[in-house]
């Protein structure tokens, strides 16, 4: 199983690589365009791109170094890497989100007099089929391997499609003597990037400290009180290590089961939860009812 999970991890890697490659051609593009077109929305959205690639890298990275096998000191193994590239990645869209906002909000005070060129809706246009077909095959993939990691950057892939659509809905729209709508998606986009940004550190952080669904901790109790020859489950913690989900628990048994039954008992507990949710690791301490 152990094997497998590296294996995942390595394929993986393309799904990250895949949108590093386009977000680095798209932002290009779309900063370019920006400069020439003057607008504020395209050039927010080119400089969500940049964040994006940030982000891309951080699970490049941490999918890496996760595949790094337990030595002397992570005997626990590398999993947690992805994590902490993401905490970072997220620090620096806060950065650039900030910065996006202040700048369309200096616009919108300073007062827009001219529409963009409409270069700019075609480029916008352009970016947003691109990133769906990028957001198609790393939700395809994250299917296949199972990544929460892969996942959350085709839901990322997808929402800079819908971001490109509105800024092409902006930039059409000053076409018709409404120039404000440029900078104000501007300002909608930078609020985009900062919650993308909270909801990255949300995630990451929640699992650095070792945070962990109640509801699916509750359903691991249940399926362990259902095995024979169970009489409780005394206690029950469980945490993540990237993608790998460790479970430690006591349950109570028979007190005048000898210890071959009493480890047996035990074996199934784990077995059953392993197979039943794909749990990496299964710790069961047994006492006596």
């Amino acid at each position: 199983m152990e094997e497998q999970r590296y294996s995942n991890l390595k394929l993986g890697e393309r799904g990250a690589i895949l949108s590093i490659i386009a977000y680095v051609i798209l932002s290009a593009l779309k900063l370019i365009i920006a400069s020439i077109s003057g607008s504020e929305a395209l050039r927010a959205d080119g400089l969500n791109n940049t964040t994006d690639i940030l982000a891309s890298i951080a699970v490049l990275v941490g999918l890496r170094m996760s595949q790094k096998p337990a030595d002397a000191d992570h005997p626990y193994g590398h999993w947690k890497s992805e994590m902490i590239a993401s905490l970072i990645a997220s620090f620096i869209m806060f950065g650039i989100g900030f910065q996006v906002l202040y700048s369309a909000f200096q616009s919108m005070i300073n007062g827009v007099t001219e529409a963009p060129d409409m270069i700019a809706a075609w480029t916008g246009i352009f970016s947003a089929v691109v990133m769906y077909f990028v957001y198609r095959y790393n939700k395809k993939l994250s299917l296949k391997i199972k990544s929460h990691a892969v996942m959350a950057a085709a839901k990322d892939n997808l929402s800079d499609a819908w971001v490109s659509i509105g800024t092409v809905i902006a930039i059409v729209g000053s076409q018709f003597n409404l120039p404000w709508l440029d900078p104000l998606t501007a300002l909608i986009v930078g609020g985009l990037i900062v919650k993308t940004a909270w909801e990255i550190f949300r995630v990451a952080s929640h699992q650095l400290t070792d945070g962990f669904d109640e509801k699916l901790m509750e359903d691991y109790k249940d399926m362990a009180d259902k095995v024979d020859g169970v009489s409780g489950v005394k206690t029950i913690r469980a945490r993540s290590y990237g993608n790998n989900i460790v479970v430690d628990l006591v349950i109570t048994v028979d007190a005048n089961l000898d210890i071959h039954a009493a480890h047996e008992i035990a074996t199934n507990v784990e077995n059953s939860l392993i197979q039943s949710f794909e749990i990496y690791e299964v710790h069961v301490h047994v006492e006596p009812h």
